[in-house]
């Protein structure tokens, strides 16, 4: 195997624990540095409303770079050294498709687009002298690129990009060593509960699953063991809601080295941003949201704090999960239009949920004021998003709404511009034991749609065709 930066030592384990900061080129270093300039817009509304109760309660934008002006900044023209200054802050639709002049990669040729750099190696001009890139599992202009206008997106020092979601996931718990203890919700992605029962049962792990939705659940099982606290926001599938800043006080407070971790896929930056409420690392399934066409499969990792970052680098500079250059334009392309695809998506899903209500299904939708958590939902997130689940009341029932639609996808994935429908019970949540569904309140007949970009009229006929062929309505 061609060396990168940083192997692990010969011999070392991948599941080790990382304690040391990852070294890495000094000007990308740099480059991801990123001090939170004061600019406010609380003085101009959101653009789009998303639904009556819901505000940009979060900024409307996180922080952008400001590269330090070091040699290493003979990357940039000297037109743009003489403008470094920390760039204006937009709303959160323009951040999406606006990419720093000062936060990207050298490109001579001033491309619109980021070059592909589809190569595993790069070359040097010595033996002694090592340029900023030597090796791609190490790092690559590309992925470099998407990794700070990720970082921009989601209010952090340090954006990562890496295989998968859960790849995401993995890269973080690694950051758990035996002994320690990990708290979690009650209603998990059935990849996320895989993975704690694994580490559960074989690195000697305690795993608390708690309902998120009350920090007083959390706070019992908060000790000096405790190392992640691991939320879900909303829930997969039961569309739960934690108090990210209540939970992370809370956290903070009682056992300071813990990290609040939070999986933010259902929301996406456009609409929710942890690290703004408390939470020290938020990471995401950029095959969902961020992506928006589900023809890759990728993962981003955040960290509020730089050294914690770099502590993930190094997992996976040394494992070599990094996002492929390929993959990275793909998913750079797909973010460009993350907020008007979200948006539209959303807005079919507000009148999915209530023509579900109205025919006297109990519909899980933080968009509905009838959601237990409603209120604390609109406090965080500027919208309720485009994912909701239901319930018929009979599995066979549901099982020939899942099979009557026409236009919803049956698949165990949400967040592309197709609408998907699924029974998690079957799908998606099925590696998770019967009894433990059951004690976790997961309904067997529970129907997941994640809505898409259609006409809402159409989709409205299609679910509506399938619920009166299965009987579920008159």
């Amino acid at each position: 195997m061609a060396a990168g930066k940083d192997d692990p030592p010969k011999g070392s384990s991948a599941t080790t624990p990382v304690d040391a900061e990852a070294t890495q080129p000094q000007s990308l270093q740099q480059r991801q540095q990123r001090p939170t300039p004061n600019h406010n817009h609380s003085d101009i509304s959101s653009p789009i409303p998303t639904h009556p109760s819901f505000t940009n309660s979060t900024p409307a934008t996180p922080p952008v770079p400001s590269p330090s002006l070091s040699a290493t900044s003979s990357l940039f023209s000297a037109a743009s050294l003489l403008s470094a200054s920390p760039a204006k802050k937009y709303r959160p639709a323009t951040e999406c498709v606006y990419v720093e002049p000062l936060g990207g990669i050298r490109d001579p040729y001033n491309a619109a687009s980021v070059p592909i750099y589809q190569t595993a190696t790069f070359k040097q001009h010595s033996a002694s002298d090592m340029g900023e890139y030597d090796y791609t599992r190490s790092g690559n202009p590309t992925r470099s690129h998407l990794e700070l206008h990720l970082a921009k997106l989601m209010s952090a020092k340090r954006a990562l990009a890496v295989s998968s979601g859960m790849g995401a996931l993995d890269v973080i718990t690694r950051l758990v060593k035996s002994g320690d203890e990990v708290i979690a919700g009650d209603d998990l992605y059935g990849g996320t509960n895989r993975l704690l029962t694994f580490l559960k049962t074989h690195n000697n792990i305690t795993v608390h699953h708690v309902d998120t939705t009350s920090p007083a659940a959390v706070e019992p099982c908060l000790n000096s063991a405790t190392r992640l606290v691991l939320l879900e926001t909303p829930t997969n599938p039961l569309i739960k809601i934690a108090d990210i800043p209540a939970i992370s006080k809370l956290v903070h407070e009682k056992c300071p080295d813990a990290l609040v971790v939070v999986d933010n896929t259902m929301m996406s930056p456009y609409l929710q941003r942890p690290l703004e409420q408390g939470a020290d690392i938020v990471y995401h399934s950029g095959t969902k949201y961020l992506s928006g066409h589900h023809d890759l499969m990728a993962g981003v990792v955040a960290t509020k704090e730089e050294a914690l970052g770099d502590k993930l680098y190094a997992v996976i500079n040394a494992t070599g999960c990094g996002l492929a250059p390929f993959d990275c334009f793909l998913l750079m392309r797909g973010i460009k239009t993350l907020s008007v695809r979200m948006d539209r998506q959303q807005a079919n899903a507000i009148r999915i949920a209530d023509y579900l209500e109205s025919k006297g299904f109990k519909v899980r939708y933080p968009g509905l004021k009838s959601h237990p958590q409603y209120a604390v939902h609109a406090r965080i997130a500027s919208g309720p998003g485009a994912v909701l689940s239901f319930e018929t009341g009979d599995v066979e029932k549901s099982e020939r709404v899942v099979e009557g639609t026409r236009l919803f996808g049956i698949s165990v994935s949400f967040g592309c511009v197709n609408s998907l429908i699924s029974m998690p019970c079957r799908m998606s949540h099925a590696s998770i034991p019967a009894h433990v569904r059951k004690a976790r309140a997961l309904p067997e007949d529970l129907i997941r749609l994640c809505i898409g970009i259609e006409d809402v009229a159409d989709l409205l006929e299609d679910l509506e065709g399938a619920l009166r062929g299965a009987g579920c309505i008159e």
